[in-house]
């Protein structure tokens, strides 16, 4: 029998794991990147500290895809968490889980883990071609026979996808996979950023708050203007993607409690990040804005309450000396501004209908969405490779015979924590082993 040649065009982490598990399985396997080394993204993840993984349960992880997520089940009950970590044991990198579930390697160090990764693949003797840009997949009879770059052609049995996706382009992730995938043949579900800023209309308010960072709000989306926000409607608990929540036909988009930290042109911070693929899609159909409840740990008649106390005990103060012991002081100016209530009133003089409006603004600082920061700015892309021409089984093109599929290039997407790291494990592991063992 002929040794299996596979090709892995792209060296993120999905790349080198379908590299390094095709070899070990006996195939002769080649690695095209384009960048001078692979592993480039690896390095920025978690800021340099490699969040590989996160400590949930397969169920769990799943609901952060939201509903693409099933197509994950395969390639995490094949390979999963504790299969990566025991292979980069092995590889002599030992990790720790933070008390948030986000795993990370004891060094806190992404290099540690791409030396590992590239030991992994040169220990199995995956040759690896860097600086190599792959201009076309070339097939006959259906199945893929070669790969094309611009200086010479490779043959192949078979071929992996692992281009990533379209963010972050100074790590080589351009969206040539895309281009490659839909000249095959395959559909491409629209692209677009996901954990990435938001911006509002109100660019002078956003400027004036630029670099104030909360540690402790919550961020609510809405299907509608920001002067038609019902503060009220504001739930208590997160809702978004990856959370078990009910049915509702309340305008809310998303709302997560976090931190938020204030851009020149809008709003940052995980709350915000967390939900900017939601409200991206939500602006689709229609105005969205944004509420910061600044004191999320009461409600608006306790903070109503509390606020008429405080402001009965010290009648001699400014009603703004009295908001900067809760808040920065720009913050509090900015809710009084909405409230209409002048800085400079003093807090005997302030009325009961003056005061409901500096409690409706503490729970309620509302934004209009304007959009998104560009896709080269996300930390992920959503969209990509249709998951309906992909057998989930194998991750292989149910389109044209020998082409694999996996990481961020398929229609795949979760919040921050270590899932999108771990999928592109778990789907190049998969991909990297049925491409070996094809018939």
């Amino acid at each position: 029998m002929s040794i299996k040649q596979v090709l892995v065009i792209g060296g993120g982490a999905g790349g080198i794991l379908a590299a390094g598990r095709a070899a070990e399985l006996g195939a002769e396997v080649t690695l095209l990147e384009k960048m001078e080394r692979p592993g480039k993204k690896v390095l920025l993840s978690g800021n340099g500290r490699c969040n590989l993984s996160n400590t949930r349960d397969i169920g769990e992880f799943i609901t952060m895809f939201g509903p693409n997520g099933r197509f994950l089940y395969h390639a995490f009950h094949h390979f999963f968490r504790d299969d990566l970590l025991k292979l980069l044991a092995a590889l002599g990198v030992m990790t720790l889980a933070e008390p948030d579930g986000r795993i990370f390697p004891v060094s806190g160090k992404s290099t540690d883990v791409v030396k590992a990764l590239q030991k992994y693949m040169s220990g199995r003797g995956v040759k690896v071609l860097t600086g190599v840009k792959v201009t076309a997949i070339e097939i006959a009879d259906n199945s893929t026979v070669s790969v094309k770059t611009s200086a010479a052609g490779y043959p192949a049995d078979s071929v992996v996808l692992a281009t990533g996706g379209a963010s972050y382009p100074q790590t080589g992730s351009t969206g040539d996979g895309y281009r490659m995938a839909a000249k095959l043949g395959h559909s491409i579900v629209s692209l677009r950023p996901a954990l990435v800023p938001l911006t509002v209309k109100e660019r002078q308010a956003a400027a004036s708050l630029q670099g104030i960072s909360l540690s402790d709000a919550r961020l609510t989306s809405f299907s509608c203007r920001a002067e038609d926000i019902d503060v009220a409607a504001t739930p208590r608990a997160d809702r978004g993607r990856g959370l078990v929540t009910g049915k509702s036909r309340s305008p809310v988009v998303e709302s997560r409690r976090g931190s938020i930290v204030f851009t020149q042109d809008g709003l940052s911070g995980p709350a915000a990040l967390l939900m900017s693929l939601a409200v991206a899609d939500a602006m689709k159909a229609g105005p969205v804005s944004l509420a910061i409840d600044l004191q999320p740990g009461k409600t608006l008649l306790q903070l109503s309450e509390d606020l008429k106390t405080v402001i009965c005990a010290h009648g001699g103060r400014q009603v703004k000396s009295i908001l900067n012991e809760l808040l920065p002081e720009r913050i509090a100016l900015a809710v009084l501004m909405k409230a209409g209530v002048p800085a400079d009133t003093g807090a005997s003089q302030v009325t009961a209908i003056q005061r409901q409006a500096i409690t409706r603004a503490l729970k309620g600082l509302a934004f209009n969405v304007e959009g998104v920061r560009p896709l080269t700015e996300a930390m992920v892309t959503a969209g990509g490779v249709s998951l309906k021409e992909v057998d989930p089984r194998t991750m292989q093109s149910k389109i044209i015979r020998g082409l694999y599929f996996c990481g961020e290039v398929l229609d795949l997407d979760a919040d921050t924590g270590g899932f999108n790291l771990q999928a592109a494990f778990s789907t190049g592991y998969m991909a990297g082993e049925c491409a070996a063992r094809a018939r």
